[in-house]
């Protein structure tokens, strides 16, 4: 049985209100909604980036009634560059099962947060904790990092059972129920502990709160922490973008199927060869082709190079794709890859 430290709850609360992280916009308020949408933006992204979107997104979709009545593609053209585009297709399901469900109302509860679409346990548990002060534990990558190095839990996370025994010590950790009113800050303590004290790398023993009380720290050893033996296996693919261009400056994009890379997106025209590329214009074009270098653009589980085919084409050339031509003036009303943005731009 790991022991857990005493006042620990404590500690994390009088850091985070002295030290933590205050002026963050999602800070200042208690409202669902934008706690919701910003616990989604900065899954797997960091928060100097979620910093130019958040605000941005809630000039155009401010409440939860506007999110589930707006188009997809308009969810889509707010979060475009933002990356993990499922986040932005579960975001307007989830509203529309909030106004379908609930009223327009989100749930208190953790486990009814957590049957909302895109919603995980730590993302409900955040929610409820910030919003309505429920005691319900969090552990998202940098609260698991905090933890099992605090308690030298030094079982394997890829286990299921052991990160079960982990939720159990979180859920043990939380400020007691007569200190139910400090979840908002304790909560928002671990969060910031993870983010700006105790790194994946070089973490600042020296500042943190739960220094004296840390196994890992005691032991020297805080980097070997947390265990996780199963690593992603990450590959690598080339692919061709068709650039094709009107002489009066319109592209040929064509939306991506609903699963698989960039699903759902506005996209130039995806190829695996060069070859698939050149039969697609059926050879008419190709005195005019121009292919760029090939540059790499990184995703989670695999590097991509992509190959850009710039090519002046006549109007017709693309019909029998499933596409349309659009003007520069109406990318900024679709959602678009990062890379495919990139390209667009240097036109």
């Amino acid at each position: 049985m790991t022991a857990l430290p005493a006042g620990f709850a404590g500690r994390i609360v009088r850091w985070q209100q002295s030290h933590g992280r205050q002026g963050l916009p999602w800070q200042a308020t208690r409202d669902p909604y934008r706690v919701w949408l910003s616990e989604i933006m900065l899954q797997q992204t960091q928060v100097a980036r979620v910093l130019d979107y958040y605000p941005r997104f809630l000039a155009r979709f401010p409440d939860v009634r506007a999110l589930a009545a707006g188009a997809l593609d308009e969810v889509y053209a707010c979060w475009s560059g933002l990356g993990y585009y499922s986040r932005a297709r579960n975001l307007h399901r989830c509203a529309q099962e909030v106004m379908a469900r609930h009223g327009g109302e989100f749930p208190r509860r953790p486990e009814l947060l957590e049957a909302l679409p895109g919603i995980g346990r730590s993302t409900a548990a955040a929610i409820a904790s910030f919003c309505f002060g429920e005691r319900a534990a969090i552990l998202d990558g940098n609260v698991k990092r905090v933890l099992t190095r605090v308690l030298g839990f030094d079982a394997d996370l890829a286990v299921a059972g052991n990160e079960r025994q982990l939720w159990g010590y979180a859920q043990e950790l939380l400020p007691r129920r007569d200190l139910q009113c400090c979840m908002p800050a304790y909560t928002q303590g671990l969060m910031d502990l993870g983010a700006t004290i105790c790194l994946p790398r070089n973490p600042s023993c020296l500042l943190c709160p739960a220094a004296s009380a840390c196994v890992a720290r005691r032991q020297g050893t805080p980097e070997h922490y947390p265990v996780k033996t199963r690593q992603l296996r990450r590959g690598s693919q080339s692919l061709w973008l068709l650039r094709a261009a009107t002489d009066e400056g319109a592209v040929w994009l064509e939306k991506r199927p609903p699963r698989g890379i960039w699903a759902g997106l506005y996209c130039l025209p995806v190829f695996g060869s060069a070859d698939e590329l050149g039969a697609a214009l059926d050879g008419h074009e190709q005195r005019d082709w121009r292919e760029a270098p090939p540059f790499l653009h990184v995703l989670t589980h695999k590097d991509l190079y992509l190959h850009s085919v710039a090519v002046r084409v006549r109007p017709e050339a693309l019909q029998r794709r499933d596409g349309a031509w659009m003007s520069p003036a109406q990318f900024g009303q679709i959602g678009l890859p990062a890379p495919v943005q990139r390209l667009l731009l240097q036109d």
